[in-house]
């Protein structure tokens, strides 16, 4: 077998069994609500695009509660989106490296429907770009794409990938968890 293979088979697994069941019949409410206040989420700009709180500034300690937007969008932009463009992408500038903002949409999903649709394009193009290397592929350098990782392989990025999908998502299954007991911010 194939360490691609297995590297793909370990998130797809992660999907088929735990993130994508737990994200069924998301609701718009659920996808913005915020528990408590001073939360980070995804929230419209006075240009019309929606981005996320806290981007470009050092992470505050302890770090803010977010939103399942926010959650959404860190692991279908930041964790799978980018890299999947970076590494797999044919439209990425040549300069680019897996941090480029250019490679980050406009603007981030206003909607848990449309959220929904950039995770699962994020989470496949990401996979199906992995599954498709061979074992050397995977055990070469990075290099400039990788940005201050260029010397570790596709391999190690991979599995430090997979391992923040997991963490994220199941911070969106506790979410969810408060959200149906209604503890709600009041």
């Amino acid at each position: 077998m194939r360490w691609g293979t297995l590297l793909a088979d370990q998130l797809d697994f992660y999907w088929a069994a735990s993130l994508w069941p737990r994200l069924a019949g998301l609701t718009d409410d659920e996808y913005l609500w915020e528990p408590v206040a001073g939360c980070w989420s995804v929230r419209p700009r006075a240009d019309g695009t929606w981005q996320a709180d806290g981007l470009g500034v050092p992470e505050p300690d302890p770090p803010p509660v977010t939103t399942i937007a926010w959650r959404l969008a860190h692991i279908a932009v930041d964790i799978l989106g980018t890299r999947a463009r970076a590494f797999f992408g044919d439209d990425v500038p040549a300069d680019a490296d897996m941090f480029d903002p250019r490679l980050r949409p406009a603007s981030l999903p206003a909607t848990a429907d449309d959220a929904l649709e950039v995770l699962d394009a994020a989470y496949r193009t990401w996979r199906d770009g992995l599954a498709a290397l061979d074992d050397e592929a995977l055990a070469r350098p990075l290099g400039p794409r990788g940005a201050g990782y260029a010397d570790q392989p596709l391999a190690a990025l991979a599995l430090h990938l997979h391992r923040e999908v997991m963490h994220h998502g199941g911070e969106v299954g506790v979410l969810r968890d408060l959200y149906r007991a209604g503890c709600r911010a009041g």
